[in-house]
């Protein structure tokens, strides 16, 4: 129980059992004017009834602020839930746009490694082949150098025997 409503409770009972050992004087009759007449009637059962009907009234009041905050404290936590679930949706969102950007520059980047790949392969394939023409090329020269000097000795060795 919270201290405001044991306090309140604690204060009925008191004004109760008041109430109950002065109920000789609650009920004595006495004159009491209204305004426009005066009329025989009990003051302290009238206040007591005043009493009763504004702490009734009270009490009432008390319940339909509970209920109020009570009400207005579940449509905050649905329109919370409600901006969780918008969030979490965003979130969702950005991770997956975020996801299909990566997987598109990792295509493109895997294209351009492959087209790069082709791209030098197809140069050392020229190369090769260039490679290879200027072997053959300097081996059909070598060949031909070393025809000429066999030549060439076969005729200096052609020239001494006949001179001799």
């Amino acid at each position: 129980m919270y201290l405001r409503t044991l306090l309140i409770v604690i204060l009925i009972g008191m004004m109760a059992i008041f109430a109950f050992l002065n109920w000789g004087a609650f009920m004595a009759p006495t004159t009491l004017s209204v305004g426009f007449t005066t009329l025989e009637a009990p003051l302290g059962l009238i206040l007591l009834a005043v009493t009763g009907a504004l702490t009734i009234l009270f009490l009432i009041y008390l319940v339909y602020l509970q209920s109020s905050a009570l009400l207005e404290s579940r449509r905050f936590s649905r329109e919370l839930q409600v901006q969780r679930d918008v969030a979490d949706n965003a979130e969702a969102s950005r991770f997956n746009h975020l996801q299909a950007f990566l997987k598109t520059e990792l295509e493109q980047l895997g294209n351009q490694t492959l087209d790069s790949k082709t791209a030098i392969l197809a140069k050392l394939d020229e190369l090769e082949r260039d490679l290879r023409a200027t072997i053959e090329q300097s081996g059909n020269t070598l060949a031909a150098y070393l025809g000429e000097i066999e030549d060439r000795f076969e005729r200096s060795a052609g020239e001494k025997s006949q001179g001799s």
